[in-house]
C-alpha cells in the first residue's frame, strides 16, 4: 500500500486525449517527442519514478488547459528502441487533484497536486459486489459483435472485478470525456455503472465515433 507522505506534491504531467490511466492498472506508452523524453528521464531519475496522466480540456476558447483530476502511474518497464524513443509501462498508483500549474524552464508540463480524497486507490484491489456477471458479459458481447471484434471471452470470464472493468475501461474507444468521468467515477461499482451506460448508448447509435 502506497501512503500519501510517500508521493510528491510536484509532479510530472502527459495530457494525452483519450489515455485514460487507473489505479494498479498498466498503461503502455510510446515516447518520442523530446520534451516527453526529458519528461522521462528526469522521471527515472526520482525514488518514486512517477508520472502524471491528464486528459487535457477540449472546451473551446480553453486549449492548453488541463482537467482537475488525473491519475498518477509508476515507470515499471521501459525499452529503449535504437532510434532512441521509448516504450514503457506506467503502473497506475493513485488519482490526483491539480492544484496549479507551475512555471519554468523544464520542457514538460509541472504541476502541484494533491493527493487527498483518493485514500481507495492506494489500498488493495476494489471488488464491485453489485456486478452481475452473465448480464454485462451478454453486454459486451453485443458491443463487440457490433464492432466485429475478436475477444479472449475465457480471460474476460475469469478476471477479477476490478481488472475486467478498469481494462474494458481504459481500452473502449471513448472519447476523452468519457473517459474522464470514468477516471472520476468515486468506485469501482460507479464506474461500472457508466461504462454500461457508454456502452449502451453506443450500442444505440448515439455516439458515431465508437460505433462507425
Amino acid at each position: 500500500m502506497t501512503r500519501i507522505g510517500d508521493l510528491p506534491d510536484i509532479i510530472a504531467v502527459f495530457p494525452l486525449p483519450g489515455a485514460l490511466l487507473l489505479p494498479r492498472a498498466r498503461l503502455p506508452l510510446h515516447i518520442f517527442e523530446p520534451r516527453y523524453l526529458h519528461m522521462l528521464d528526469d522521471s527515472l531519475k526520482t525514488d518514486t519514478r512517477l508520472i502524471g496522466m491528464v486528459q487535457p480540456l477540449a472546451t473551446p476558447g480553453r486549449e492548453g488547459g488541463l482537467n482537475k483530476i488525473g491519475c498518477a502511474g509508476r515507470v515499471t518497464q521501459f525499452s529503449e528502441t535504437e532510434d532512441g524513443r521509448y516504450m514503457i509501462t506506467l503502473s497506475g498508483v493513485s488519482r490526483f487533484r491539480v492544484k496549479e500549474e507551475l512555471e519554468g524552464f523544464h520542457p514538460y508540463r509541472r504541476c502541484r497536486v494533491s493527493w487527498e480524497g483518493f485514500d481507495r486507490d492506494k489500498a488493495g484491489p476494489e471488488a464491485d459486489r453489485c456486478l452481475d456477471r452473465d448480464s454485462f458479459l451478454d453486454l459486451l458481447d453485443r458491443y463487440f459483435s457490433a464492432r466485429d471484434l475478436s475477444v479472449d471471452w475465457q480471460t474476460l470470464q475469469e478476471a477479477e472485478d476490478e481488472l475486467l472493468v478498469n481494462s474494458l475501461s481504459m481500452l473502449l474507444d471513448f472519447g476523452p470525456e468519457d473517459k474522464q468521468a470514468l477516471l472520476e467515477a468515486p468506485s469501482l461499482t460507479t464506474r461500472r455503472e457508466t461504462l454500461v451506460t457508454l456502452i449502451e448508448y453506443a450500442l444505440r447509435g448515439g455516439e458515431e465515433d465508437v460505433l462507425q
